[in-house]
C-alpha cells in the first residue's frame, strides 16, 4: 500500500495546477454554505477518493431495519450483523448525531512537509515510518467543543484508522467524538467510500452530516450540512460561522426542515 493510499481526500488545486478536470469535478445537489452559495468543484483526486460523483443511491430503508444489500463491485455487500454505534449513553440521550468528517472538513494532511503544520503523525507503512503533515481548519477547536455541548457527536472518515486515529487524538482534547468510523465502515459503491447514515442505528430524522464531498452522503443528501473543501486558507471562517446554524438544529423536533431551508437558500 502506498502512502497516499491511506488517506481519503481530494486534491490541493494549488497541487494540481494545470491538470485537465477529472470525471468527479460535478456539483451535488445542495451544494451551498450558510455564507454565501457555491459552486462545488472537486478535482481528481491524489489520495484515491472518490472517483464519479454522479452514483445513484440505493433506496431508503426505515432506520429500525438494517438497510437492503448494496452492490459492491459486481457483487453484493452484506449488511453488518450490529449496527455501527454503540446505545446512546445517558450522557447524550435526547440529543442528535452529528456525523462529521475528517479530511479537508476539520484538517488537512499531506506527506509532503508544511512548514506550519499542526501536528505531525508518523505512520508506518509497509514495514517504513511515514511522517504526515497536519494542518487544522481555522475555528475547529471552537466548533469542536461547541458541537460537543449541543450533539452526540461522531468522526466518520474515509480514511485508515492507522493514520486518522492518531490525528483525531491530537485534534480532539476534549473527547468530543463518542464514537470513531473508518474506511471499513463505508459502503464502497460504484467507486466511493460511502457513509451510510442507516447503519448507525440512530433516527434519520435526528442525523446531520458535515461532509466536504457529496460522494460521502450520496445515499442521505437530505441529512447534509455541505462544507467547503479546506487545504491551507488561514482566513476561513466556515466552522465559525456554522455554530449559529447548529445551535438552531439543536433545537428542532427533526433536522428535514431546518435543512431544506439551508438548500433552498
Amino acid at each position: 500500500m502506498d502512502g497516499p493510499a491511506i488517506i481519503t481526500q481530494v486534491t490541493n488545486p494549488k497541487e494540481d495546477e494545470g491538470r485537465a478536470p477529472g470525471a468527479g469535478e460535478k456539483a451535488s445537489q445542495c451544494n451551498v454554505s450558510l455564507k454565501k452559495q457555491r459552486n462545488r468543484s472537486i478535482l481528481s483526486s491524489f489520495f484515491c477518493c472518490f472517483r464519479d460523483y454522479n452514483v445513484e443511491a440505493p433506496p431508503s430503508s426505515s432506520p429500525s431495519v438494517l438497510p437492503p444489500l448494496v452492490e459492491e463491485n459486481g457483487g453484493l455487500q452484506k449488511p453488518p450483523a450490529k449496527y455501527l454505534l454503540p446505545e446512546v449513553t445517558v450522557l447524550d440521550y435526547g440529543k442528535k448525531c452529528v456525523v462529521i468528517d475528517l479530511d479537508e472538513t476539520l484538517v488537512h494532511s499531506s506527506f509532503k512537509p508544511i512548514s506550519n503544520a499542526d501536528f505531525i503523525v508518523p505512520v508506518e507503512i509497509d514495514g517504513t515510518i511515514h511522517q504526515v503533515y497536519v494542518l487544522k481548519r481555522p475555528h475547529v477547536d471552537e466548533f469542536l467543543q461547541r458541537m460537543g455541548q449541543l450533539f452526540e457527536c461522531v468522526l466518520f472518515t474515509a480514511s485508515l484508522a492507522k493514520y486518522a486515529d492518531p490525528v483525531a487524538d491530537l485534534l480532539d482534547r476534549w473527547g468530543v467524538f463518542r464514537a470513531r468510523l473508518f474506511r471499513e465502515s463505508c459502503v464502497f459503491h460504484r467507486g466511493n467510500y460511502v457513509k451510510d447514515l442507516s447503519r448507525l442505528g440512530r433516527e434519520l430524522s435526528k442525523v446531520i452530516i458535515v461532509d466536504n464531498s457529496p460522494a460521502s452522503y450520496i445515499f442521505h443528501p437530505e441529512n447534509a450540512v455541505p462544507v467547503q473543501s479546506w487545504f491551507d486558507d488561514m482566513t476561513d471562517t466556515e466552522l465559525l460561522d456554522l455554530i449559529p446554524f447548529f445551535e438552531g438544529l439543536s433545537r428542532e423536533d427533526d433536522v428535514y426542515s431546518m435543512l431544506q431551508r439551508l438548500c433552498n437558500r
